[in-house]
């Protein structure tokens, strides 16, 4: 460990107590949280199961779908691993775990899909909802818990750690109207939109933290190529570590997610940026490190990783007018330096005065279609928004072009409110803005007589008003100063 966090360290010591690593010197067999009842196992894979025993030690894996017997050995640090392959989705089964003193068996095991859902308070809020702060339907979506049993969900809980820990006390939970209310509501309703689309069990790695950052969700030595994170004279990125050190840099990485990152999935959905928003450039650089380290730790160089973009909010600070905007820019920008990705748009499902948007069902829908149309490979499901291409200038007027447009542009029979023009002076003003081709959109204004740039929706507040035929929203751009 740095001498930089040193003194961080022994803070987070003190105020957390962390949950040890096994001991090996006992010699008793045992299992990481995540591998317990009701677990989900990802379908027709080579699962991984791990565990710690006795230096030496034998352990026996014996799942209920096989006749056959996997063996393991410990190694020097007392821990043993095993891929198992599974089955097609299906389920219950049980897996029997034995060591030449313990005998460990996990019930109520589902084979199915697996995905990793993290990020902030939006990705964490419950489909109770926040204090003064509901979830639109919830009372229906909670009803309606019954008919997916077959959802379980394994969450982390809130630890913030300077040391890399090996261990969570996390717990599955099948869904019921009981246990949902604390789901989170938009892991829940991706799970069931692809619970029901798929037909098989679904389980969910719930870990996240709302008000953190990106660089607590990632490793210290991957920070350690961003040096403005750990800068002293940047407070803000390190925010009061004695109140909050759920802030600090690679804590939540720690303790939050190398626990589980053994475990076997599909891919991961993140929701997460409103508190990078004051650094947005440095964002830009943060997500694609952030999600190459992910995919190695689970071992998958291709893992899907579909984020949303933050959802527009009036932010009261004016420093803030246009940063958010930024941020959005460096989340649709990241994409291009992440392969196997997608980012879900809500540039018309904000709310100017809650931060935490009610409407988390079209959050869930957004996700799942990138899932839907390029994971699962099912056709005629739109995922992609459409994204400016380029521009022409045309004596007075500007012709901007989209990609991701097959059928089209469309402002749902309203007019395009959101455009604004620059001259060579850089002062923009509001502009006229129609759909003009399939792709296309003429932009003019009378305050501007020779344009040089463009803006759509590029401020903190706005309702997005431009869609593809499919309904999917375009992110708001600029043509200036692009990173």
């Amino acid at each position: 460990m740095s001498a930089r966090t040193g003194l961080l360290s022994i803070l987070v010591l003190l105020i957390f107590p962390l949950r040890s690593l096994p001991q090996s010197h006992t010699g008793h067999l045992s299992l990481p949280a995540v591998i317990s009842d009701h677990m989900v196992l990802q379908q027709r894979s080579n699962a991984v199961m791990w565990g710690w025993a006795g230096k030496g030690s034998q352990v026996n894996i014996t799942p209920g779908w096989t006749s056959k017997r996997y063996t393991a050995v410990t190694d020097s640090a007392g821990k043993w691993q095993a891929r198992i392959p599974t089955p097609p989705a299906g389920g219950p089964y049980s897996v029997d775990f034995t060591s030449e003193t313990t005998h460990i068996r996990v019930k109520d095991v589902l084979i199915g899909e697996v995905w990793v859902c993290s990020g902030q308070s939006n990705m964490e809020m419950p489909l109770k909802g926040y204090n003064k702060q509901p979830v639109l339907n919830a009372a229906a979506i909670i009803a309606d818990a019954v008919n997916h049993p077959d959802i379980h969900v394994f969450r982390v809980p809130k630890v913030v750690s300077p040391v890399p820990l090996a261990d969570c006390n996390g717990s599955w939970k099948a869904t019921d109207t009981a246990t949902v209310k604390d789901f989170s509501a938009v892991a829940y309703q991706y799970a069931k939109i692809l619970h029901e689309k798929l037909h098989v069990p679904i389980g969910i790695i719930a870990t996240y933290w709302g008000g953190t950052a990106i660089q607590s969700w990632m490793s210290e030595k991957n920070l350690s190529a961003f040096p403005e994170v750990w800068s002293t004279n940047r407070p803000d990125t390190i925010r009061d570590p004695e109140k909050n050190p759920e802030h600090s840099p690679a804590v939540l990485f720690n303790a939050m997610i190398l626990p589980v990152s053994d475990y076997t999935v599909k891919g991961f959905i993140w929701y997460q940026g409103e508190s990078n928003r004051e650094h947005p450039l440095l964002y830009r650089r943060l997500l694609p490190a952030m999600v190459k380290e992910w995919r190695a730790l689970w071992r998958g160089s291709c893992l899907p990783f579909y984020y949303v973009q933050i959802a527009p909010y009036g932010y009261a600070d004016p420093r803030h007018e246009q940063l958010p905007a930024v941020l959005r820019e460096s989340q649709l920008l990241a994409l291009r330096d992440i392969p196997s990705a997608g980012m879900a748009v809500i540039l018309d499902a904000g709310e100017e005065k809650y931060i935490h948007p009610p409407d988390k069902t079209v959050v869930s829908q957004r996700l799942s279609y990138w899932a839907l149309s390029k994971t699962y490979r099912q056709k005629d499901v739109a995922c992609v928004s459409p994204v400016f291409r380029k521009m022409k200038i045309r004596g007075s007027q500007a012709y901007l072009y989209f990609d991701f447009a097959k059928h089209g542009l469309t402002a749902n029979n309203k007019s395009l409110e959101h455009f604004e023009m620059a001259g060579s002076d850089h002062v923009f003003y509001p502009a006229a803005a129609v759909i003009v081709h399939r792709n296309q959109v003429k932009v003019q204004c009378d305050s501007v007589v020779a344009p040089v740039a463009v803006r759509y929706a590029f401020k903190n507040w706005v309702r997005g008003d431009l869609y593809n035929r499919e309904g999917l929203p375009a992110s708001s751009f600029r043509t200036d100063d692009q990173q």
